[in-house]
């Protein structure tokens, strides 16, 4: 049976748990935590009897965790370092300033970097970390404040706020391009698609009036960077952010075959976006909030880009 929050087991009984996992052995574990090795087999008993599971098996004067103690483990340690780093933060007037961001890599190299001076103006004492992970972090695990991330506004748990529209356009290099005369020709052609939201095509190909065929070739990439250059190399029809588009079709390295504007008209549901994103609690935290403050009113749009008002390049 699952334990609840309210019937956690005591914090002495997981402090000994977490010393002896680490050390292997209950004389290491007391020697760490200033008591005798009966009162860290006590503990240790107290937690399997909590828990009814058996987390060391003796061996000598070593132990061994079992099976189920390897799992706990992971989750204990995670917990004890989120408790150090939170009595860090709040005691440490080194770490009250900081601020970790978590930003998808092309976010972060054409929008935000640009303007970091602008923000450490805004709040000069902030001492700024920043994360390039595409994947939404899990703001606890990894420590992250406040990312911006690339989606649909759709975060259980998270608040979320539209920073930029990502209008898409389909491209393709000139040779593909030759085949697709009517929307109907996207069908017989290799869709690419960021895996993160692997239903776009879908979205796209419904607003064009058709659906998608049994067998349907698609590849999926981790990012949208990639499926650009995959779109640019050849491999398929890909769905490019607005101001991407507009340099590869004036370049002549991709062509839209059904207009650049041809995806302007979708419902604002289906067209993705960058966010902000962050657990509702972390706004109390006073650099969070500044950030916040900095980030909303700012006009990310880069000069000469297509589209709305709030249209960028790609994830």
């Amino acid at each position: 049976m699952a334990v609840s929050r309210q019937k956690l087991p005591p914090l002495n009984a997981l402090k000994a748990f977490h010393a002896a996992s680490r050390h292997g052995s209950i004389k290491g574990a007391a020697d760490e935590l200033l008591v005798t090795p009966q009162a860290v087999s006590q503990q240790i008993k107290l937690l399997e009897d909590t828990l009814q599971i058996t987390l060391f098996e003796r061996r000598g004067r070593s132990i061994v965790l079992t099976e189920p103690a390897v799992l706990l483990a992971r989750y204990v340690d995670a917990g004890f370092e989120e408790l150090t780093e939170g009595v860090r933060r709040v005691t440490n007037q080194k770490y009250k300033n900081r601020i970790t961001l978590n930003v998808s890599p092309y976010f972060a190299t054409r929008f935000l970097l640009p303007r970091l001076d602008e923000f450490r103006e805004f709040v000069p004492h902030s001492d700024l970390r920043l994360t390039t992970m595409v994947d939404t972090p899990d703001f606890s695990r990894d420590d992250i404040d406040v990312a911006v991330q690339w989606g649909y506004g759709d975060w259980p748990g998270l608040e979320s706020t539209r920073l930029l529209t990502d209008h898409k356009a389909i491209c393709c290099t000139a040779e593909v391009a030759s085949r697709i005369k009517t929307p109907a020709d996207l069908l017989t052609e290799t869709r690419l698609n960021p895996v993160l939201q692997n239903t776009l095509w879908e979205d796209v190909l419904a607003f064009l009036g058709m659906g998608v065929p049994e067998k349907s070739s698609e590849i999926a990439f981790h990012d949208a960077a990639t499926m650009r250059r995959a779109t640019l190399s050849g491999m398929g029809v890909g769905l490019i952010s607005l101001a991407d588009a507009e340099k590869d079709v004036r370049s002549g390295d991709l062509v839209a075959p059904l207009g650049m504007d041809r995806l302007l008209e979708m419902p604002e549901h289906q067209v993705p976006g960058f966010y902000l994103v962050l657990p509702r609690a972390h706004r109390r935290l006073r650099n969070v909030a500044d950030f916040c403050d900095w980030i909303l009113p700012q006009d990310w749009c880069e000069e000469g880009g297509a589209g709305a008002s709030k249209t960028f390049g790609n994830l």
